[in-house]
């Protein structure tokens, strides 16, 4: 017999013998008996023309030929097991693993993945939060949810939402806000992009005042410092719907600024596999339907009410790296 012909039950009794480091616990685990599970051993080492095991009086130990093959054996049928238990039913269950920008994922995939998942028992989501710097490849991602303008190098981006910007306060503050010349009197709340602000004043036709104060790597911190009445924040409305609806934030102006999208991307070299199509499509079709519940926006007095998309609830486990804005 050559090696290209070795019995796959000598292999499974080499591996679990060297593992248990005894033929007796290995044929229990096998549910065969101890002679069967030495017969099989030996005749892998006949085939190989190496001892794999010295016997001892108690036990078993690896030879340096044994101690080179365990890892090799141990993780073929470990991926062959991994495999294996993908088959649900009947269904072959796929991995879709997803990068997306903190806020967005919070703010809006969320609440609707519960639907997805549904209608595709048989694709398991792995999803991963990031502050919008992220390395495809080597994070071994399908998909990437970016802010931005769509271009990014190697990837292929298609549009999901617009995420225009607009001052959220807490109701008590926003009870002090008329006009936007009145955030002066306010504690703004900045982010690392440092125009934000001022170019939301000049969209309002007012004059921004100095900026100073801590600045945040994170849209969901600033917008809890908001709810607490810490001061104002500019942030993407739509991403806090759920805030808006309960009441914990406001939005006391009209006026916004847009400096970017959310984006679905992918690495232009990754085949796509039907699960990963299956996501993109049902994303898209969720981004762009419309099919949301409306419900209205809580708005300081002299501010016209609005309706915006309701959210529905739901949970995720997440992966979290370090955070940015978006």
């Amino acid at each position: 017999m050559t090696v290209s012909h070795l019995p796959l039950n000598a292999l499974r009794a080499f591996e679990a013998s060297a593992r248990h480091l005894s033929f007796t616990r290995a044929g229990l685990e096998l549910r065969v008996t101890q002679a069967a599970i030495s017969h099989q051993v030996k005749s892998l080492e006949e085939n190989l023309g190496v001892r794999l095991f010295r016997r001892l009086p108690r036990g078993l130990a690896l030879t340096d030929e044994g101690q080179a093959l365990m890892p090799v054996i141990a993780e073929t049928f470990a991926r062959i097991r991994a495999t294996l238990d993908m088959f649900v039913n009947g269904h072959f269950r796929e991995v879709v693993t997803i990068g997306s920008v903190t806020t967005f994922a919070t703010g809006w995939l969320l609440p609707r993945l519960k639907t997805f998942c549904d209608a595709h028992p048989y694709v398991d989501l792995r999803l991963m939060t990031n502050n919008n710097r992220v390395d495809m490849a080597g994070e071994g991602l399908d998909f990437a949810i970016r802010f931005g303008d769509g271009s990014w190098h190697g990837t292929d981006a298609t549009h999901l939402l617009t995420a225009p910007l607009s001052p959220l306060c807490a109701p008590s503050v926003a009870l002090r806000l008329q006009r936007p010349a009145d955030l002066g009197r306010e504690v703004l709340l900045r982010s690392y992009r440092a125009d934000e602000w001022t170019r939301w004043f000049a969209a309002a036709d007012a004059p921004c005042p100095p900026l100073r104060g801590t600045v945040f790597d994170s849209s969901l911190a600033m917008a809890e410092v908001a709810a607490q009445g810490g001061g104002v924040a500019l942030l993407p409305v739509k991403m806090f719907a759920r805030e808006l609806g309960e009441g914990r934030l406001m939005r006391p102006f009209d006026t916004e600024i847009a400096l970017g999208d959310y984006w679905l991307t992918s690495l232009k070299s990754k085949r796509q596999s039907a699960a990963m199509q299956a996501f993109s499509l049902w994303l898209l079709e969720s981004a762009s339907d419309g099919a949301e519940l409306a419900q209205p926006y809580p708005s300081c007095p002299g501010s016209p009410a609005r309706v915006m998309p309701g959210l529905v609830p739901g949970t995720l486990d997440l992966t979290t790296s370090e955070q940015r804005r978006r």
